[in-house]
Formats: C-alpha cells, sequence, structure tokens
C-alpha cells in the first residue's frame, strides 16, 4: 500500500489553480485556519490551512460566487471570475460573531465539520481550569480525587482512562501524556494552559489518525492557543469556597508590527482556592505564557512560545463511606490531612512553516519541557502500616526534548486529487529520581521503588487522501512506532543487574472512507489500529511481551442537516485492545488485566432555534466487557456506560449571553462481578455575561439544584485505625456543592 501511495504521488501532476484565497481574522491580521470555503450552488468544498490559504481547481471559466465561514466569526462571501490567464484571488478578513449552523456545509472532504472546540464555546460554559475543557468533547467525563493541582481522571468510549492510558492529548503540537509517570502511564496535566488563551480544541474518537501516535485509542484532543490578541484585558473573579483568580491578557508589540502580520503578547493566571472540603486545600496555580508569530511574505510562519506553571495543594483524598455513615467525619472531611502535593511545568516551543512551490507545506517543530512532581496520597489508610499509615510519596523530574515535521503536498492523481502527508518525529524522556516512598505527614519512612528512567519514541507516517469525486473521498495511511525503552534501579544492590533495556516496534495502518450521500448527508467508514505503550519499568522485564498492545477500531457513522439550522451527527463504533493496563499505585506497578472489547452509539445534535438562540445535546453509549473473563465477572471497573450533555445557549450581537447546560452519567459497575455500584449523577450549570462598553461582568453557576453526589469512586480495600481488618466498599471524592462565581472584565 504503501508503495503504490508513494509511486502515485511522485509520477502525480499538479493541479491547474482556478481560485486561490486567503482568510484572516480582522481583529489580528492573522491566518484562520480550518475556514470552510464553498462555491455557492456547488457541491465543492475547500478548508483553510495555516496560512489561511484554500484553493479551487481545474474550474471552467465563468463568474462564481464564494461563501467563507469559520467558528465564531461572521459568514462572508465574495465574487470572483476565473479565466484562463491566471487564478483568481481573493482576501477575506472575518469579523467575529456567533456561528450560523446554516453554514456550516456537509463534505466528503470534512468528515465531522463541527469536532472543534472554539473560543465561543469557551466564553459559555463554567470552567475553573483547562482540564475541564475536555468536558466539551461530546461523552468525556472527568474527576477530580486528589485537589485541585492533580490531573482529573479521564472517561470516554467506556473507558475508565484514568489521567491518559488511552486519550493522546497535546497542546500547540507539545504531548501533555507523561509516559512512565510516577503517578501512571500517560498521566496528563492541562493546568499548564490558561483558558483564556486557548482558540480552539480540535478532538477525535478512535485510532483513525495517522499523526496521532501513542495513547490515541478512545481518541484525542489538541488544544491550540491564539496565535495573537485582540484586545488587551484584566479579569478579576471570585467564587464560593475561596475561590479568587486573577487573569492578565497584553499585547507586546503595536499596530504597525500587526500590519506586517507581527503578534506577540504575554497572558499571566494566578488562582487561590480553598474548595468545599472541610479541610482547607489551599490551592495556588500561577501561569505565565508568552507566545510570538510572524508571517513573512505570505510564505513562512514562525511560531514560537514559553510558558512556565507551578501550581500547590492539599487534598482530602478519597474517603471511605462507612467513615461518613458512623459520624467519624462528615462527607466533606478527611482521614489523612496531609494528602496533596506540588507540580510545576516549562514549555520552550519553536516551529517554523514554509510554503514551498506548487502550495507544497513543510513543517519543522522542536520543543523541550522541563516538569516536577510531587504527590501525597493514602488509598488504604491503615491497611498495611496500622501505626504509621499508609501515606505514600510519588515524585520525579523530567525533561521531555522532542522533535516534529510533516510534508503536505496535493496532487493530481489520474484526474483526481491527492493529498499527501508525510510526517516524522521524535520524542525523548529523561526521567531522574522517580520514586515511590512510604511517609507519614509527609515525612520520609522507606524507599519502595526509585530509578531512572529514559524512554525515546522515533516516529513516521504517510497519509494519503484521494479526492475521488466532489462526493467521495479515501484516507489510507501508515504510521510506524519505534521505542526505546532504558530503566536504571537506584536501590538495587547489584550494578549489573540495576540496569535493564527493551525495544519494541509498532506498525498502525488507517483506512478512512468519506462518501457525501446528497448536499445535506455525508456517511463515513473509519477503521484502523492504534496503540498505548506500557510503563517502561514493567516493558524491561524479562520476557515482558505486552509493551505495546494495539487496538484495533471502526467507525460507522452519518453526518446530515435534516433542516437547514439542523446539524446531526451519529456513530456506531467498536474498539478492540490487545491488553488493558491498570496502575497500582502503592505498588509502583502497571498490571496487565486481559483482552477487552468495547462497541457503543454516539449521536450529537445542534440546533439554531433563531440568530442568537441555539441548543446542543450529546448522548452517548458503550457497552464495555472482558474478553475471556470468568462468567458474571467480565465488567470493566468504573466504565462510563451511558453519558449526556447539553443545553441552550444564548448570545446577543454585542450585550447579553447566557447558557443553562445539563450533565449525566448513568450508574456503572465499580468491580469485575457488578457487586458494587458507582452512582451516577444529574447537574446543571449556568454562565450569564453582559457587555457594557469596555467592561463584561459575567456569573456562573455550577450544579444549580446543589446535589449531592460523587465525583470520584473506586472499589477499594482500606482499614480504619482501630479496625480489626479491612473492609472492601466505595472510596469516593464528593463533587462540588452548588458553587457560583462572579466576575469583572476589562478590555483595552
Amino acid at each position: 500500500m504503501t508503495c503504490f501511495f508513494l509511486c502515485g504521488a511522485l509520477s502525480a501532476s499538479a493541479h491547474k489553480i482556478s481560485i486561490k484565497g486567503v482568510v484572516y481574522g480582522k481583529n489580528t491580521n492573522t491566518p484562520l485556519s480550518g475556514a470552510t470555503v464553498k462555491i455557492v450552488n456547488t457541491s465543492k468544498v475547500s478548508t483553510t490551512d495555516n496560512f489561511g490559504v484554500y484553493i479551487f481547481t481545474n474550474l471552467a471559466d465563468g463568474p462564481y460566487e464564494l461563501q467563507i465561514s469559520y467558528l465564531g466569526y461572521e459568514q462572508s462571501r465574495a465574487k470572483v471570475v476565473v479565466t484562463k490567464a491566471a487564478p483568481a484571488k481573493v482576501v477575506t478578513h472575518l469579523e467575529t460573531g456567533n456561528l450560523q449552523l446554516a453554514e456550516v456545509a456537509v463534505s466528503a472532504a470534512q468528515e465531522k465539520p463541527l469536532n472543534i472546540i472554539s473560543s465561543v464555546d469557551l466564553q459559555m460554559r463554567p470552567i475553573q481550569n483547562s482540564q475541564e475543557v475536555l468536558r466539551f468533547i461530546p461523552g468525556l467525563v472527568i474527576a477530580q480525587h486528589a485537589g485541585g493541582g492533580k490531573a482529573e481522571q479521564i472517561f470516554l468510549r467506556g473507558f475508565d482512562i484514568d489521567h491518559g492510558t488511552d486519550i493522546n492529548l497535546t497542546a500547540d503540537g507539545m504531548p501533555v501524556n507523561m509516559v512512565s509517570h510516577a503517578h501512571g502511564q500517560g498521566y496528563s496535566d492541562l493546568h499548564f494552559l490558561i483558558p483564556e488563551t486557548i482558540q480552539a480544541v480540535d478532538f477525535g474518537k478512535g485510532p483513525y489518525q495517522a499523526n496521532k501516535g501513542n495513547f490515541a485509542t478512545a481518541g484525542y484532543a489538541d488544544f491550540r492557543t491564539r496565535p495573537a490578541l485582540d484586545k488587551n484585558s484584566l479579569k478579576l473573579e471570585a467564587g464560593r469556597f475561596d475561590n479568587y483568580r486573577a487573569v492578565g491578557m497584553f499585547n507586546l508589540l503595536g499596530p504597525a508590527a500587526r500590519q506586517k502580520h507581527q503578534n506577540a503578547y504575554l497572558a499571566t493566571e494566578y488562582l487561590f482556592n480553598n474548595g468545599y472540603f472541610n479541610l482547607p486545600q489551599n490551592l495556588n496555580r500561577l501561569n505565565i505564557f508568552g507566545r510570538y508569530q510572524s508571517i513573512i511574505n505570505d510564505k513562512t510562519i514562525i511560531n514560537a512560545s514559553l510558558s512556565a506553571f507551578r501550581s500547590k495543594w492539599g487534598a482530602s483524598g478519597q474517603i471511605p463511606g462507612r467513615a461518613v455513615k458512623q459520624g467519624l467525619i462528615s462527607r466533606f472531611g478527611a482521614i489523612d490531612s496531609s494528602e496533596g502535593g506540588n507540580t510545576a511545568r516549562y514549555n520552550a516551543t519553536i516551529s517554523l512553516e514554509k510554503m514551498l512551490a506548487h502550495e507544497a507545506v513543510l513543517k519543522n517543530q522542536i520543543y523541550l519541557i522541563k516538569y516536577d512532581f510531587n504527590l501525597y496520597s493514602n488509598f488504604t489508610l491503615f491497611l498495611n502500616d496500622p501505626v504509621n499509615g499508609d501515606e505514600i510519596r510519588q515524585r520525579e523530574n523530567r525533561t521531555i526534548y522532542g522533535y516534529q515535521g510533516n510534508y503536505e503536498k496535493e496532487l493530481n492523481l489520474l484526474g483526481k486529487s491527492l493529498r499527501s502527508d508525510i510526517g516524522i518525529g521524535l520524542r525523548y524522556d529523561d526521567v531522574n529520581g522517580s520514586e515511590l516512598s512510604r511517609t507519614r505527614n509527609r515525612v520520609f519512612l522507606s524507599p519502595v521503588q526509585k530509578g531512572n528512567t529514559n524512554e525515546a519514541n522515533a516516529y513516521a507516517y504517510l497519509s494519503e487522501t484521494w479526492q475521488l469525486s466532489p462526493r467521495l473521498s479515501i484516507n489510507a495511511a501508515l504510521r510506524f512506532d519505534q521505542f526505546h525503552f532504558k530503566y536504571e534501579n537506584l536501590l538495587s544492590s547489584d550494578s549489573l543487574a540495576s540496569v535493564l533495556k527493551a525495544n519494541r516496534n509498532r506498525f498502525s495502518p488507517k483506512l478512512n472512507i468519506s462518501y457525501m450521500l446528497s448536499p445535506s448527508v455525508q456517511l463515513y467508514l473509519n477503521t484502523g489500529q492504534g496503540f498505548h505503550s506500557n510503563d517502561t519499568r514493567v516493558s524491561v522485564l524479562p520476557n515482558s511481551r505486552e509493551i505495546l498492545p494495539k487496538a484495533t477500531g471502526a467507525d460507522l457513522g452519518v453526518t446530515f442537516k435534516p433542516v437547514n439550522r439542523l446539524f446531526v451527527n451519529a456513530a456506531l463504533w467498536f474498539l478492540d485492545l490487545e491488553q488493558e493496563f491498570v496502575y497500582v499505585g502503592d505498588e509502583g506497578i502497571v498490571e496487565p488485566s486481559g483482552k477487552t472489547r468495547r462497541y457503543g452509539l454516539d449521536i450529537s445534535a445542534r440546533y439554531q432555534f433563531t440568530n442568537n438562540l441555539f441548543a446542543d445535546a450529546d448522548v452517548n453509549l458503550a457497552h464495555p466487557r472482558a474478553r475471556n473473563a470468568e462468567a458474571n465477572a467480565y465488567y470493566i471497573p468504573l466504565a462510563p456506560t451511558a453519558t449526556s450533555a447539553g443545553g441552550f445557549t444564548y448570545q446577543s450581537p454585542d450585550k447579553f449571553r447566557g447558557s443553562l447546560r445539563y450533565r449525566y452519567v448513568a450508574d456503572r459497575a465499580a468491580n469485575e462481578d457488578y457487586s458494587l455500584t458507582a452512582s451516577g449523577y444529574f447537574l446543571l450549570d449556568a454562565v450569564a455575561a453582559y457587555t457594557f462598553k469596555k467592561l463584561e461582568f459575567k456569573l456562573s453557576a455550577e450544579n444549580l439544584l446543589n446535589q449531592e453526589w460523587e465525583e470520584a469512586q473506586f472499589e477499594t480495600e482500606s482499614q480504619l485505625r482501630g479496625e480489626t481488618k479491612p473492609v472492601t466498599e466505595i472510596n469516593f471524592t464528593p463533587g462540588t456543592p452548588f458553587f457560583f462565581k462572579a466576575g469583572i472584565t476589562y478590555n483595552f
């Protein structure tokens, strides 16, 4: 397959360009990537690249009308005349405004046109941190269970993903997932992102994207920060439970530089929150982010950013239900008052994207990440050590070096459009002092595990998208990943046996087909394989086989617009995993738990009642099961089976905005035989904002009905002080009671 596509690409000739255009945001004068451009009264649709450029080829001479639209911007139209002499050139500057569903086109070139979370969406949801942006992905649920500074637990498509084992997360091209992390494989902390700097989040489900590698089994989410600010701003927020937050966003270059397509800005965030627990969590978080973009001669884009993040907090952890029933603590109490931790992350990245001859694009990016982590937890209380308790410390110091590059080119193969995307990359993690120790009140008692980890992942992929007709598009891709694992056991007395190494590789084929049945109905079939890697400490063990277990999946879906203002996406899906991994926190190991199979149904709908009133709803059903398991012991603990989210959003042109939203999670199995149940919940949230000249006043509320709910739940064997034997039951972290926050933003 690879040889066929390579040979086809080499022998193909370029298209004759009839229309070439570029789309900018008017306020920032920066290119808009992903804008949809449609030729009115035809089936021809194009999408802008990172330069904001789109093209139409091989058009007959004559007049045409273009419709240009982008999420969060007002639609624009342009009339052009195509002649044989030269391509018609169009430059468009879009004004910010509301999304109009009537403008969203169904096309074979775009499988799911609404799989972008825009900055407009972010403004109308109650958000405490960037991790909560993940909740916007249909079917994705998060839960916090160790204070506001720790990464949230993630659930998607019948997976308890823990902190990132089965979802690939990136931010401006940099990885978020931490391989072989002290607290679990794929640990993903997004708190280093300032929510106001996020321009969009691209997401997808399943292992179908060639440029998404490790952990992209249930899906992926790609966070993209703003390349520029349209205005400066100062924001102050205060809420219940001693919640205080300040954000500053400042342009560093003037209007003259902006006209030359140069932008730079600085964003800062400070948050303090005591939380709703009896034990104040004293969460302190500081973020500093700077970004620079320069566009040179409309042919080269330079992006560079620096950021620093630090956080520390206390936590009440997961508490046993019996302690609350016996009156030992309230549901907001704590057994171990010294849980919590501190973490830091520093990022530096620069990318160079250059448009070559015949519209080919070459992109190169390098990044450097420094990361520190220190966490105190107590899962089992006094089970293992009745005197000192079972508190543990997990910590590490990590440096990540990375490079990634890709080359994209559109060619003509047998008279049809063929887009080639060839990518390569390397990620190297250098982890020093990855440690698991026994502690008491954060005082060291004894080591359990300590070592240095080196893990390298080199990869390459080839993705070919053939537009066989305006109705039919086929994408075939192949990805190759090579891993090198090395672990040095610092507690071993045998110097020869203390260093272990292993190498593994994985090929991941993909095949995706999209067919436009009519101008309002599109069918697609996505198939492919992906994988998630195991922890280095397990991968280097003798006879270790399940290092890169593959995931095989398929989606059969439909996207349609039954009426002009209603957009619906539905998909039947399945996903098989060769091996599940379960992290055993108090032992510092990742255990295999066997093969699994999941299948389900996703339905998403968006309806626009008027120009200002929107409604949306997502319903996600999953049937997760362990394969080859004993009878009646095939349930996957905590795997969600039914989730739903949606609501109403109102946005006036310039004054008032408001939303009312719900979140629902059904009851699910908490253990393999379903003898324990993780309780579901139904919550209502709301946001209201009013703009007056340069001021915006905003009020957000969570859990409007003040429901008593459990955010995180685990089957846990634990023992309280004074108990003669352990008890296995649900240990939980309570969800937030009714919470409100008020804010004021000054724009200048």
